[in-house]
């Protein structure tokens, strides 16, 4: 495991001087490498900042401590960059691509990505496609952004661009046929079509800072969903200690410290959640890279399988906190219903913008009438994925009678 003091760069890491670039040529930053200014890109930009009111699990007037997807965001960063320096990798690019992987999602979290995908393959909109937030944050960072003179977007390295769409894993096969989670319906069309401007290998495994990325993401996920759950009462303490991994972090706080008040009692379970995934991803990471005997990034991409991973007994236990959760927390009554209303509320305003496309934004409305039904149909997917929670409802709010108030 690499120390504090003297970390060495693997020879495997992503390398800013050794980028493939960007898709428009610019001048070298004198103060920073480019992965570093991928960062700072994306911190400035505007989709960064509405990520603020941004559902996480609950809608924002319901409570000022819980999670946003800014404040997830901000989590899973800091857990990636752990990671990546633990792991001798690159931290800027682990950074970069934990601060970018939510920046797609629509308003009311997972209910709206539900409503806008179901919206637009809907009968009258067949042919259309659907709506992944994956690929609505390429959309973003290639396209929608509008804030240099010289290009749309924001231009970041193709190593970016590459771990912000495969963090997952590969999309498809070598002979580009989709599989996993796209093998039903194919890889997202705003993917395909940016991979014929700049190829991103959608076939090859994603760097290791990607595959960093997207553990960071797993770790904040089970941490931080387990306090908001605690905190709205969806379930207590005690009902959790039946997953075997949290039931012994609670009996050795427990045994370590009997008269601890219950609020820090909780933060001491979250931390050592965090603490004890983390450590068991070195681990395990480091064990799995020194059996592939990678010497390049490009030996990472070309593995059989990801390196970045949990235990196999971790992997477990975290499986086990999703199972708990899920019926739980995810689809709690109190829960669904508030994200069925949320739901309405995408499909109503979809509904209304196609009907009098007239009521959008002159940004949004400039041009409309010579667009093809297809791509009025994603311009105004586009305008409402880009919406706060709160933006959401006052739109909903001006044009029709009754709003649910989201509680």
């Amino acid at each position: 495991m690499a120390t504090e003091a003297g970390r060495n760069r693997a020879v495997y890491a992503a390398d800013p001087g050794t980028s493939r670039g960007r898709l428009h040529a610019e001048p070298k930053s004198p103060t920073r490498n480019d992965f570093r200014r991928d960062c700072d890109r994306i911190i400035h930009s505007t989709a960064f900042r509405r990520l603020a009111h941004k559902t996480q699990v609950f809608v924002y007037h319901e409570g000022d401590h819980y999670r946003t997807r800014l404040t997830h965001t901000l989590e899973v960063a800091q857990i990636a960059r752990s990671l990546a320096r633990a792991l001798g990798l690159d931290e800027d690019l682990a950074e970069v691509l934990a601060l970018a992987h939510d920046l797609g999602h629509p308003p009311f979290g997972h209910a709206g990505e539900r409503a806008l995908d179901k919206t637009l393959q809907g009968s009258a909109l067949a042919g259309f496609g659907g709506f992944d937030h994956n690929a609505q944050a390429l959309r973003i960072v290639t396209d929608l952004e509008r804030r240099y003179a010289d290009f749309d977007g924001l231009n970041l390295t193709w190593e970016t661009l590459e771990g912000l769409v495969k963090h997952n894993g590969p999309l498809t096969t070598r002979d580009g046929k989709a599989f996993g989670r796209h093998a039903a319906q194919g890889v997202p069309a705003a993917i395909t079509a940016y991979c014929q401007i700049q190829d991103l290998e959608l076939w090859s495994q994603p760097s290791a800072e990607a595959q960093i990325a997207a553990l960071a993401d797993d770790i904040a996920y089970d941490a931080h969903d387990i306090d908001d759950g605690l905190r709205a009462d969806l379930f207590t303490l005690g009902d959790i200690t039946s997953v075997p991994f949290i039931g012994g972090i609670v009996g050795e706080i427990q045994a370590r410290y009997p008269l601890l008040d219950p609020a820090r009692r909780v933060h001491e379970v979250v931390r050592r959640v965090i603490t004890r995934m983390i450590e068991d991803v070195i681990v395990e990471s480091e064990t799995r890279l020194a059996a592939l005997g990678a010497k390049s990034a490009a030996d990472i991409r070309n593995a059989a399988s990801t390196v970045v991973m949990f235990s196999p007994a971790m992997a477990e236990a975290d499986a086990a906190i999703k199972g708990f959760l899920y019926p739980r927390m995810y689809r709690h009554s109190r829960v669904m219903r508030v994200m069925d209303e949320a739901e309405a509320v995408i499909r109503d305003l979809f509904a209304h913008f196609t009907a009098q496309p007239t009521d959008l934004p002159a940004e949004w409305s400039d041009g409309f009438a010579q667009l093809d039904d297809g791509a009025r149909a994603r311009r105004i997917a586009d305008f409402i994925a880009g919406m706060t929670d709160r933006y959401a409802l006052v739109e909903h709010a001006r044009f029709f009678a009754h709003t649910p108030e989201l509680r």
